[in-house]
């Protein structure tokens, strides 16, 4: 039997508060993200893109409409999503290791493999020197890595990602973004990523997705081919691929404005 890891998202809208003031969030949404993608969810603020993250995680019900995995409807929160907050959400009296070991923890992981899988990952987002310190010991790019490989070392299908790198300074944040593409790269996870930034979008995105303003739809769905396997990561930026790409997205943002 082959395994459909496929999330489906059907006829979905979302709104918020009572009849009198009632606010559409998103608009009709169908959108199928097929095993390994990494697709990013570029719009304005505001537009409904974390909306639509929360609905696949879990945290909250679509108004309308479904969510699927596998064909099993989404009703919570679970195992198979792991979501990467815009701050990091890091237990401040646990080490970086014990931080990163968590999920294995609850998922009763024994010991000597929870240590394989941290080391794993911990040297994956270069943070093996820093296992022993504490989180308010590491700068916030260094504690974004931590919560990242957290979230990989518990093994979901899937990666959610909001605006993870938002806070951070130009340098941590394209340093970390290669690195995420790199790691992508090595553990093929379906990552979903949203993001308000054009560059961003179009660096990590092997499929590009752009929001309209509220009430949020998708207005542009388009596949990328910035990332051949034979390009270095960091030479991403100068492709010609990438400019066009980038400058296509940057249309569709303006455009659904109007």
């Amino acid at each position: 039997m082959r395994h459909d890891k496929s999330l489906k998202i059907q006829d979905v809208q979302q709104f918020f508060g009572t009849k009198g003031a009632r606010v559409q969030a998103l608009s009709t949404i169908n959108l199928v993200i097929e095993p390994g993608q990494f697709v990013c969810l570029a719009g304005p603020s505001g537009c409904g893109k974390t909306t639509l993250l929360r609905l696949v995680a879990g945290f909250m019900s679509p108004t309308e409409g479904s969510i699927t995995i596998e064909g099993k409807s989404v009703k919570g929160p679970g195992p198979d999503r792991g979501m990467v907050f815009q701050s990091p959400t890091l237990y401040p009296w646990m080490t970086v290791r014990g931080n990163v070991e968590l999920g294995m923890k609850y998922q009763g992981v024994k010991k000597a493999e929870r240590t394989d899988q941290s080391d794993r990952y911990l040297k994956m987002v270069g943070l093996t020197d820093f296992a022993a310190r504490r989180p308010y010991e590491l700068s916030g790019g260094m504690q974004q890595r931590c919560q990242i490989a957290r979230v990989l070392a518990s093994d979901p299908e899937f990666v959610l990602m909001d605006e993870p790198f938002g806070a951070l300074d130009a340098l941590t944040r394209e340093r970390l973004q290669e690195e995420l593409l790199t790691i992508w790269r090595q553990t093929g996870k379906t990552i979903l990523f949203i993001t308000h930034s054009v560059e961003e979008a179009v660096f990590l995105g092997s499929r590009v997705l752009v929001m309209s303003p509220r009430p949020g739809e998708i207005v542009l769905d388009v596949e990328s081919n910035v990332t051949p396997e034979g390009v270095p990561v960091a030479d991403l930026r100068s492709q010609p691929e990438f400019i066009a790409l980038r400058d296509q997205v940057r249309d569709a943002i303006q455009h659904s404005h109007h």
